[in-house]
Parts: C-alpha cells; structure tokens; sequence
C-alpha cells in the first residue's frame, strides 16, 4: 500500500477519526482492560462451581500457616471471647408477669443456661464440646468453608438414663463437607439445599456414614411444631445465595504471592550467606603451561620448565593440606600461598521486599477481618490515634461477625433448651406450655454479649463511658456490654457486696462520696499540662 494510501485511504480522503465517547468501561491508552477478561453469572453458581476448590486450599493454607492459624484464633477471641453471654428479652407483659416476676424468670434462665452450656454431655450429642466450643468451632468453619452447619436432635429417656443425663436437647455441629453439591432444579434441590415453591429451605441434604456406607439423607429445617431444626449460617453476596464460601478465597493469590516472596528471599539468601566467598589465587592458568611448553628444547628452557614444575608441585602439595570449609561448622582454614579468600556481603532482602511484604499482608488482615497489626504481631509506628480508629473501624465487623454467624448457632440451642424446660416443668410458666407454644418468639426473644470492645486507653474509656451516663445518652446496661459484662449480673454482684460490707460494719465501696455526684468525677487533666499523643 503507498504512503499516500495509508494516510487518506484508498480514495484519496482523510479516514473519519473514531467519534469520542463517554460511558463505563472506557479504555485507557495503554488497553489495559481489555487485558482483563471477565464473564458476569449467578453468585450461587460462582459459589457452586469454587466451593470444594476453595475450601480445600483454605483448609490447606491455614493448616501450614503460624500466621493463619494465629488470625483464625484471633478471630474467634474478637468475635466471642471466651463464651457468648447470653441476655434474656422476654415480652412477658401481655402473659400476666410484671417486672419482679419478669426478673425472676430472667434470672431463672441465665441459671440453667450456664448449667447446661458448660455441661459436655449435656449440651452436645457426642458428649465432648461445651455450647462455647461449638461456637468456636463454627467461627472456624465460616473461615474455611464460609458456613457453619448445625443439627438439634433429641435424645430420648431411654439414652438419657444410659448416659446418666437430664436432658434431651442436644447440639450436633456438623462439617460443611457433609452437605452435598447435588442440584436438581425438578427437585428444588440446589448444592444439597431443598427449597420451596418460595425459595424457602425446607430440608439439608447431607451424605453420612451408615456402617460404612455413604448414605444421603434429609434434614427438614423445621419440625412439625414449627421449630427450628436445622441452623444453616453463612454471610451472603447476593439475594440468591445459597451456600457460603470460603472468607479466604478472595485473598488467596495474595497469600500465595507472600509466601512465595519469603521462600525465595530466604532461600537467596541462605545461597548468598553460603557461597558469598571468593577466593583469590595466584597459580596459574593452563595459558601459563602452554607458553612454557613454548620455552622450546634448548638446555636453559628445558631446565626452567623442570624448575617452574618443582614449584607448583610444592605449591600444590602444600594447598592439599589445607581446606575451605563453609556449612554448619565452619572452620578457619590455611589457604595455600598466595591465596585469599574474601567474605562477601549479602545483598537480599532488598530494599523492596518489606514494602512489597506488607502489601499483601494487608489484603490478607482486610479479607479475614481484622487489624493489621493483630495478624503482623507488628506495632511498628502506632499511635494512640491510629490505634483507636482502627479499633472503631474494626469493631463493626466484629459485631457483625458475631450477630451473623455466632449468635444464631447458640439462639438455636438456647430456643430448643428453654422449650423442653418449659414443656417438662422444669421452669414454671403461667397458663403452662399451651401458652408458651403460642407466643414462643415472645418469650424466647433474646441477645448475645461479646467480649469488650477493645481500646487503647482504659483510663479515657472510663472518663467517657461516665460522661455519656450523666448527659444521658447511655445507660448502665450499653456501657456494661461496651466492656463485655452482663448488667444484671453486674447488679446481682454490686448488691450483694454493698449489703455484705454494710451487715459487717464496714462502710460500702459503692456508696457515694459526700458532696454529690461531681465528688465522684475524676478530674480530667488541663490540655496544657498534657497533650495527647497523636
């Protein structure tokens, strides 16, 4: 094609330059989005068709990983502690209680509660974990598999008596794995989920060992008295979701990527550390023989050929004697003469590899959900300031986590408990079961206590928290679960040591200081005489 051609085309007329546009997706110069290929399907099915891949890795990673391992534990101490604690809500004032009769109940419930939640062989099917570890150990499976499964069941009197046990409710965690990836669109089934005509759950599809052989069976997801059977927990992406997946799966190329980065950088390193010599000698190369042999055969080169050979035969016996030894158990050797060994300086890790390090470990702390530094074990340049913002940024997702995940897997346990209580007499209840079964979101309503909510200054924490209490806009109870107390057991215990130190003499550690409520402030130093670090 001419030059000509090329510039105004064929006929001899400028090309028509491409019309600008405007709108999504508009490529840079560089094309760089067309290098990104992208398809757009159903979350479920994204989920459906990663799920077995991703939860295998995560399992993988974290089994091999200090680091992951350590984050997991951390997420289970942010988001439970050391139990979930359980605070009763009842609406009882349409059944005949007033408040005495409301707190008794109440008090009632935390009691046998606590005794049948720490109580293995009472609370779970297999007798082996207390209600709080199975909380655990379902924050660990939404970590790995992005779900938590768990099956109430009822142990008859005959078992019961052969266990030598009281109750029948029984907890039953079971592994996400158990639930099948089978999906039939006749059946309703979709990844081992049965739904309705509406798209709710009414049965879970799990394959269980039946001496020895793998049977599938349904669960339904309520019985026939309308309770829950079966608590299926997971965070969804999208309103169709049906399954979880693995809260790793979006960092795993970021994990991947570190631990690539510090194999190499120490395995460089180690090869710098052990062959980083160099060792300097004089003999000579086989150019040097060649121009004697060059000497020719005359008497005077012939006899320097035999003296340069005496030489070098010395030299090489006396180097035979004498080794480098670089290992384990280095030694200091005697080289041969005229040469030097020089111990070179290692150039790895680079300037670029913390940068680079830290980078990826933040994808990883941001995915799991919580701080940096909690998943570095690095403070390196906190302060006060950014400490407490992300303290209050990640505070949120704790919560979250736990009203999400860990509370409905003990609501559950705590709905089917206070149900045989009630339906065995156990706790009284006016009009009796009739009347619980017919206002059972009523009486069972409830909320679940984590641990305090972390802070990087307990002494401002406390000079706040008495501040909102006298403007008004807090309460005793929304400052004990700031700390993670209950505020009824805190009452409980406050009076029952004021009446004790007051039956025995002693003046009361809670009772006010003379002079009112502004004796009770703690002063708050001037800003002047010290200024907050920032």
């Amino acid at each position: 094609m001419k030059l000509l051609d090329r510039i105004f085309g064929k006929g001899g007329m400028a090309a028509p330059r491409p019309i600008p546009q405007a709108g999504y997706l508009r490529d840079s110069r560089s094309r760089i989005l067309s290098t990104r290929g992208s398809t757009l399907r159903d979350h479920r099915d994204e989920v459906r068709v990663a799920w077995r891949r991703a939860a295998g890795l995560a399992m993988d990673i974290i089994q091999n990983s200090g680091r992951l391992r350590g984050a997991v534990d951390q997420v289970i101490a942010d988001t439970v502690g050391v139990e979930l604690v359980l605070n009763p809500m009842p609406d009882l004032s349409t059944l005949g209680y007033d408040r005495k009769e409301t707190d008794e109940f109440i008090k009632l419930l935390k009691t046998e509660w606590k005794h049948w939640a720490w109580n293995a062989r009472e609370c779970d099917l297999k007798g082996k974990f207390t209600a709080p570890q199975k909380v655990d150990i379902a924050l660990r499976h939404d970590v790995v598999y992005g779900e938590a499964l768990l099956l109430m069941d009822y142990m008859s009197i005959a078992e019961r008596r052969r266990y030598g046990i009281t109750s029948g409710t029984k907890m039953c965690l079971t592994t996400p794995t158990a639930l099948v990836q089978d999906t039939s669109e006749f059946e309703g089934l979709y990844q081992g989920v049965v739904h309705d005509a509406n798209g709710r759950p009414v049965a879970y599809r799990l394959c269980e060992k039946e001496t020895g052989i793998q049977v599938k069976r349904d669960h339904l997801a309520y019985d026939a008295s309308g309770r829950q059977m079966v608590a299926h927990v997971f965070d969804p992406m999208d309103s169709n979701d049906v399954r979880g997946i693995s809260r790793l799966v979006a960092a795993f190329r970021e994990y991947l990527q570190w631990e690539t980065l510090v194999d190499v950088t120490i395995q460089a390193g180690i090869l710098q550390t052990v062959f980083a010599q160099v060792l300097t000698s004089e003999k000579p190369s086989a150019e040097a023989f060649e121009a004697l042999e060059a000497l020719g055969e005359s008497q005077d080169g012939k006899e320097l050929r035999s003296q340069f050979r005496d030489y070098f035969l010395a030299v090489m016996d006396k180097a035979a004697e004498s080794e480098i030894s670089v290992g384990s158990d280095p030694k200091v050797s005697h080289l041969a003469p005229g040469e030097k060994l020089d111990l070179m300086a290692t150039g790895i890790p680079g300037p670029q590899f913390l940068p680079v390090s830290n980078e990826l470990q933040r994808g990883m702390a941001r995915a799991i959900g919580i701080s940096v530094a909690s998943y570095t074990m690095n403070y390196e340049g906190a302060t006060y300031s950014s400490t407490r913002m992300e303290g209050a940024s990640l505070h949120p997702v704790v919560t979250r986590r736990r009203d999400r995940i860990a509370s409905p897997i003990m609501q559950i346990a705590y709905e089917h408990r206070v149900d045989e209580m009630i339906g065995t007499g156990r706790i009284p209840f006016k009009g009796g079961y009739e009347a619980f079964a017919a206002n059972r979101d009523k009486v069972l309503w409830a909320t679940w206590q984590g641990p305090a909510k972390a802070t990087a200054d307990d002494q401002k924490s406390a000079k706040a928290a008495t501040e909102r209490l006298l403007n008004g806009t807090s309460t005793p109870d929304m400052e004990c679960a700031e700390i993670g107390v209950d505020a009824e057991e805190v009452f409980e215990r406050r009076l029952f040591w004021h009446k004790r130190y007051l039956s025995e003499g002693m003046p009361s550690p809670f009772d006010r200081s003379p002079g009112g409520a502004k004796d009770d402030l703690v002063p708050v130093e001037k800003a002047s005489k010290k200024r907050e670090d920032a």
